[in-house]
């Protein structure tokens, strides 16, 4: 359901929700409201959170004092890879090449000699598979 859509469909706040729990694994309302910029309220990220649940992007469990702990329903690396695959798609007409070369364009790319070195390893893989 949420594995091609999970960034486009969300508003700005939503995001920056699901960041949040995604960098925290778990969090409760009170925990996101410092964290986000412009400092909404508890009870309007308490909303958010609640939608949040409703569209299925996150679950909650109930603790001992009543606090509503949230959960990432998509695990976090299916979460990335549907990112990523929405990136692609959006700015890159799906090219993984077209992608990668823009990151190594950048004039502050900094990539360390063990990150080259798995670059031009996995360049030389797909080479020898034809692709």
């Amino acid at each position: 359901m949420l594995q091609k859509s999970l960034i486009s469909e969300l508003s700005r706040r939503e995001r920056q929700i699901m960041d949040i729990v995604y960098k925290r694994r778990s969090a409760c309302a009170a925990d996101i409201v410092p964290e986000l910029p412009d400092k909404p309220s508890y009870s309007t990220v308490r909303k958010l959170m609640s939608i949040l649940e409703h569209k299925g992007y996150l679950y909650h469990e109930r603790e001992a004092n009543n606090r509503y702990l949230y959960h990432p329903v998509i695990p976090a690396a299916e979460a990335r890879a549907s990112a990523l695959a929405h990136v692609l798609d959006t700015f890159f007409k799906g090219s993984a090449g077209r992608a990668a070369i823009a990151l190594l364009k950048k004039s502050e790319a900094n990539i360390s000699e063990e990150e080259k070195k798995k670059i031009v390893s996995l360049i030389e893989a797909s080479e020898r598979k034809g692709r």
